[in-house]
């Protein structure tokens, strides 16, 4: 399956009054495995960023002046979208930014270039309710390090995004690639070393008296939760071998 992280950067919070995009991060996933094929577009928006938008993203009038409009970018971003999902956080924010631009050009929505939308920040509420689910929160929740996010920016914040939703995901602990950014391969497998394990003598460390106790203690809590039903009860040797 082909995913994209999805993040854009914006002059301000409302494409409905003329705000617009200025920064796009693509960060492409194939079979939950990052592919380093990834997409990054500065755009100019033909207008100033609001003050608190540019304290945000730090992206200024004068540096995206010579970037190309969005006009001028557009059959790149779609196609490179074609037939993904897209993986973002609050989905309608983005979707409605670029639903805005696609609409002055008379190119549809962008659900019409897309296979499906997932939304992380609707996921994360689902796993935790009634906390914070910022894309900061949930690293610092999620143990994923975004110390380099002193100000947002839409394609490493894709990055982020993406270790975020392996996690979300349980999928596996960390996203892997070698240095052509391919996943690993089986050949790396075939050079591990086999060592036989019938030389050596494991140590058995075995319960003292007092986690022997608190053992107990823990089951007949769980047996009275459970009204003494617990099945477990009758497997339980007579005598406890120390």
């Amino acid at each position: 399956m082909r995913q994209i992280f999805f993040d854009t950067e914006t002059t301000g919070l409302e494409a409905d009054k003329g705000d617009r995009i200025i920064e796009i991060g693509c960060v492409e996933m194939v079979n939950r495995q990052l592919t380093g094929n990834n997409l990054h577009l500065y755009i100019n928006p033909e207008r100033a960023s609001h003050e608190d938008a540019l304290r945000v993203h730090g992206l200024t009038e004068q540096f995206l002046s010579d970037k190309p409009k969005f006009a001028e970018i557009v059959d790149r971003l779609l196609e490179f979208l074609a037939g993904a999902e897209l993986v973002i956080h609050n989905a309608p924010f983005d979707i409605g930014f670029v639903n805005a631009e696609l609409k002055r050009l008379k190119r549809g929505v962008l659900t019409d270039h897309v296979a499906s939308v997932r939304d992380t920040l609707l996921m994360a509420r689902d796993q935790f309710p009634g906390k914070a689910n910022s894309l900061d929160a949930l690293c610092r929740r999620l143990e994923v390090d975004n110390t380099k996010r002193v100000l947002h920016g839409a394609l490493l914040d894709a990055e982020l995004l993406a270790d975020v939703y392996i996690r979300l995901t349980r999928g596996q602990d960390a996203l892997l690639m070698d240095d052509h950014g391919d996943a690993s391969s089986g050949e790396s497998e075939a050079a591990v070393e086999v060592v036989d394990l019938s030389r050596f003598e494991l140590p058995v460390l075995r319960a003292d008296e007092a986690e022997l106790a608190a053992h107990t203690k823990m089951l007949t809590d769980l047996d009275k939760a459970a009204g003494g039903s617990c099945k477990w009860r009758a497997f339980e040797p007579s005598e406890t071998v120390a």
